[in-house]
């Protein structure tokens, strides 16, 4: 089995990114499931109902999403009605949605998915690793295929979480930083890993945000509204091959500059 991870798509030019390129990777490189996290797609903060509709009809299976996944008030009921859009399990429980599902690929194979938050630089949440085994248990129960979305800000929890459901599930990617690292590799229990897949959306810019303002703000420390960046994009994901026994067999960076295409 083979699962397609978009990293974090950030604004309007993440979105016709998306658009532009998936059906393309899909197709070329025989993929069975595509998980997208899409905290940033609304405006660079947070993600509309309209908006994840347009995922899912682009042919994304599953969103995840982040910290930024309350910033649009009126997700608030849509989590609680779409169950494929996830927020992170660590949140309390009481928090509307959920923080994993199970979805079924087109030859009927299940495959659990469960997004976590890291604690490290980031709001106040429940243990990810207490909270990611209990949730990877019982996911286990009708599958052994599960991927687990990762946003976190600090490189060490990323790796510590990673290391620690080694064996558990499948693969663990992140997400958050919006800058791709180069350390993919598979542990030695057979899950795959990678610290940030990167972003999707506006290449020239820091973060997705327009780099003048994001320089400004550094240079002042006034506060102000950011604007997302416009100009050339790139397209972040990575893809993990899964056995039979859901250990991961292979994990493999794309990177594709605008310019490039496919």
């Amino acid at each position: 089995m083979r699962i397609l991870v978009i990293g974090d798509i950030v604004g309007e030019a993440g979105r016709k990114t998306v658009a532009r390129y998936l059906s393309g990777v899909v197709g070329d490189r025989c993929v069975d499931l595509v998980v997208a996290n899409g905290e940033n797609a609304a405006g660079g903060f947070g993600i509309t109902p309209r908006i994840a509709d347009e995922f899912f009809e682009m042919g994304i299976h599953v969103l995840t999403s982040g910290n930024h996944i309350w910033d649009k008030k009126e997700i608030t009921e849509y989590l609680d009605q779409e169950p494929r859009l996830l927020r992170p399990a660590n949140y309390p429980p009481d928090a509307p949605g959920s923080g994993s599902v199970i979805v079924e690929t087109r030859s009927g194979e299940k495959v659990g998915v469960l997004h976590l938050m890291g604690r490290t630089f980031m709001p106040t949440v429940d243990c990810p690793f207490r909270i990611g085994r209990m949730e990877a248990e019982k996911l286990g129960t009708e599958t052994r295929t599960i991927l687990v979305d990762l946003h976190a800000e600090a490189t060490s929890e990323k790796m510590a979480i990673g290391w620690y459901l080694d064996g558990k599930v499948s693969a663990v990617v992140g997400t958050h930083t919006h800058v791709p690292t180069a350390d993919e590799r598979i542990f030695p229990g057979g899950t795959a890993y990678l610290t940030d897949i990167g972003m999707t959306g506006p290449r020239d810019s820091v973060i997705g945000i327009r780099k003048e303002q994001a320089i400004a703000r550094f240079l002042t420390q006034i506060p102000q509204r950011f604007e997302m960046a416009s100009g050339p994009t790139q397209f972040c994901a990575v893809f993990v091959d899964i056995g039979p026994e859901g250990r991961a067999v292979a994990i493999e960076r794309i990177f594709i500059k605008e310019s490039e295409g496919l």
